[in-house]
């Protein structure tokens, strides 16, 4: 190296780490707070007798405030019309209806700040319903967004030297918020409990501010393109030197890093500055592998640390596929619905349980080989987005927007334009977060043709976006599917819609779906399905009793367990083995679970995250990466006869996989009755279809019918499995 180079290195060093000295402070605030309520939105409190951690819910305060969450939405309230469980009187065109005495809830404590610094910048990462914060008396402002972090200028109110009082004002329910925002809907949610469900931090540093950073991810060049978007919160004019380096997460290694740029601030100034740099020979971030970079930057007043991940993700019309880093990938997942397991009896404070959450998030997906998962109709704290990037799980991140076929007219578009970029903003640097999902079976022309297009460019990583039963926005975007085949057995069989049963599904590609409203040639995500919901002590939940009571009837919740699961494994199998959906993501992994409610889970115990057994054990073989699926559904076969069976294999995995099919029919308590076997080999992401004949044995009963696919280097066989009575006539 010439010494000029050598010297110029050393200087750039040197002027690196004076920049980065002058490094932010970031003072956390979760705690214990102090919490009050009135009807007032104006009127402090004198005192606060109750107590209540944060993050989380308003519902976890002691001494318990009597009918917290106690609202009916809109829409639920059209739902009960509409089933007939209310008269048409109860409908409303109000946000809803508040069965409580109260309006707000006010959150009150008290902090130190340390040594001054010409910035204090608080944030709220996500509080319901709409926020407004005073600082020792002085109001600070407000923030009407309920699923987006909400940031306060405390500069001019803070007392450096002494004891500052902080208060945070929180809707008691959606209705506090003018009509024109939304709020969250949900036709199935019963409760609407408030709170600041995500962490508070106090931000200090100096000039210039560095308010937010975006990292695209360029993986065909090896670069990302960095946006900054830096403020002079000073009176003054303010020159500086923005620095960019980018090390490893874990080691701390530094791979690249800009050549520092002289750049300027007028007074009060907010500007954005872009710049592109090289990593030599990135780690690519995938579930497989999901290696994380940190972006460090420096302004000499202020410093911000981005996690990222190298990693393009896409949908492809052509193929209808998605596409992973350059390749076709498949996605095999389950959905989460935290809104509604907030009003789970026994949530608690288990989703800012960071162990629970890591359990949920990572070690049951991996026992499960789900690669994926979609965050449904709310959004989650942003530490489980952290942990789904260090988990390696694929995220089709959804507003909190189901209407169905009523939209709100009343709502704002520019307001939801606002809104839809700032959860946007607060997501677009998580490598797990690959689909944003405009909403969940709504279908708005404002979404479609005004909401998406005006933010979707504000994403430099041009993520895809799914707008579920609008027509896809983008050549390449994508359409949710909900094929609930069982939702047929609910009504009264009629000649044009007659009862579902699984043997429609042997030879047959893609049943008739009962939801989506477009055809489509884009890629199909195939998020919902199944339709045989049970709650956790085996009860029919209220939409599926009618299915019970035609699939199983007069049944013990044991049998309704087992069934539940043979065939939810089965549809698994199917809309895997077929190829025709891009995503399979069954509905739904995690919600609440008490008399009543539409929906539920598949825990036995969900405080210790212990699935139910007969789930466990059919569906994690349906998601295997290796999949098998026996196209037969027929309850009886004739006994003394040769039967002729079509086995349908796929490959998840890139790398080829052969070995060993095998076709046995067992009795009830496992030993083989007779069997044949066949080799297969499937190339990287390849499928293949195996017929293979089977002589029955000429005895009655009852038989399990199997498939055992055993891959060279693989730990354990992939399992698909049928119940038969083998029958003489």
């Amino acid at each position: 190296m010439k010494y000029g180079m050598r010297k110029a290195l050393v200087v750039f060093l040197w002027g690196s780490l004076n920049l980065f000295a002058g490094h932010r402070i970031t003072l956390s605030l979760d705690g214990l707070w102090r919490i009050a309520d009135t009807v007032e939105a104006e009127r402090l409190p004198a005192v606060f007798d109750y107590e209540v951690p944060v993050p989380g819910l308003v519902h976890l305060a002691t001494p318990p405030f009597p009918d917290v969450d106690r609202f009916s939405s809109r829409e639920w309230l059209h739902y009960q019309v509409v089933k007939k469980r209310l008269p048409a009187s109860a409908e409303t065109t109000a946000t809803g209806i508040s069965h409580q005495n109260r309006n707000y809830f006010w959150y009150m404590r008290t902090f130190r700040a340390p040594a001054p610094r010409q910035v204090a910048i608080l944030e709220i990462n996500k509080a319901q319903f709409g926020t407004a914060v005073w600082l020792n008396g002085r109001k600070i402002g407000e923030h009407t967004g309920c699923f987006a972090a909400g940031y306060f200028d405390l500069t001019g109110a803070i007392d450096w030297a002494g004891e500052n009082r902080l208060l945070v004002r929180v809707g008691a329910h959606p209705a506090v918020l003018p009509p024109a925002i939304a709020t969250g809907t949900d036709q199935e949610k019963y409760k609407w409990t408030p709170g600041i469900y995500d962490s508070v931090s106090l931000i200090l540093s100096d000039n210039p501010f560095i308010e937010r950073v975006q990292v695209a991810p360029r993986i065909e060049t090896s670069e990302i393109l960095v946006q900054t978007v830096l403020k002079n919160y000073s009176a003054k004019p303010a020159a500086f030197v923005l620095v960019n380096r980018i090390t490893t997460w874990k080691s701390k290694a530094q791979v690249a890093a800009a050549a520092p740029r002289k750049l300027a601030l007028a007074a009060g100034e907010e500007k954005t500055f872009s710049e592109t740099i090289r990593i030599p020979h990135p780690v690519l971030w995938s579930p497989e592998n999901p290696f994380l970079y940190v972006l460090e930057s420096g302004t000499g007043g202020d410093s911000a640390s981005t996690r990222f991940g190298m990693r393009e993700f896409r949908f492809d019309t052509a193929t209808r596929r998605a596409w992973l880093n350059g390749k076709v990938y498949f996605m095999r997942g389950a959905n989460i619905t935290l809104h509604r397991f907030f009003e789970d009896p026994k949530s608690g404070a288990l989703p800012w349980n960071e162990a629970w959450v890591r359990k949920l998030l990572v070690d049951i997906p991996k026992r499960m080989h789900w690669n994926s998962m979609r965050f449904c109709i709310g959004p989650v704290p942003d530490k489980w987005l952290d942990i789904a990037d260090e988990a390696g799980l694929l995220i089709q991140n959804e507003y909190f927007i189901w209407t169905a076929r009523r939209w709100h007219n009343e709502w704002d578009v520019r307001q939801l334009i606002n809104d839809y970029r700032e959860w946007m903003r607060d997501n677009w640097n998580h490598p797990s977060v690959a689909i944003w999902d405009a909403c969940n079976e709504t279908v708005s022309p404002v979404l479609a043709n005004t909401v998406i297009p005006a933010v979707r460019r504000d994403d430099l990583s041009n993520r895809p976006w799914e707008d579920g039963y609008n027509l896809p926005d983008g050549p390449d975007d994508p359409m949710e599917d909900h094929p609930y085949l069982f939702m047929r057995n609910q009504r009264p069989a009629t000649l044009q819609e007659p009862h579902f049963h699984m043997t429609e599904l042997e030879q047959t590609a893609m049943p008739r779906p009962n939801s989506s409203v477009h055809a489509t040639a884009h890629a199909l995500i195939n998020n919902e399905y199944g339709w045989l919901w049970l709650n956790r002590d085996g009860s029919p939940t209220e939409v599926a009793k009618e299915v019970w009571n035609t699939v199983l009837p007069n049944s013990t919740a044991e049998q309704r367990f087992s069934l539940y699961a043979y065939l939810l494994g089965g549809l698994t199998e199917y809309w895997r083995a077929h190829r025709n959906y891009a995503a399979v993501m069954y509905f739904v992994y995690l919600t609440s679970s008490y008399p009543g409610v539409y929906t539920s889970d598949n825990f036995r115990d969900v405080e210790k995250l212990d699935l139910e057994p007969h789930f466990a054990d059919y569906v994690e073989q349906a998601f295997k990466p290796l999949g098998v699926y026996i196209d037969f559904w027929q309850p009886t076969l004739q006994a003394g006869a040769r039967k002729r069976f079509t086995v349908m294999m796929i490959n998840d995995d890139y790398v080829l996989k052969s070995g060993t099919l095998r076709l046995v029919l067992d009795k009830p308590d496992g030993a083989p009755v007779v069997e044949r076997e066949a080799p297969f080999e499937l190339p990287g992401l390849g499928q293949q279809t195996y017929e293979l004949d089977l002589p029955i044995p000429d005895v009655s009963g009852d038989f399990l019918l199997k498939a055992i696919a055993v891959a060279g280097g693989d730990t354990s066989p992939t399992i698909s499995r049928r119940q038969v009575r083998v029958t003489k006539h």
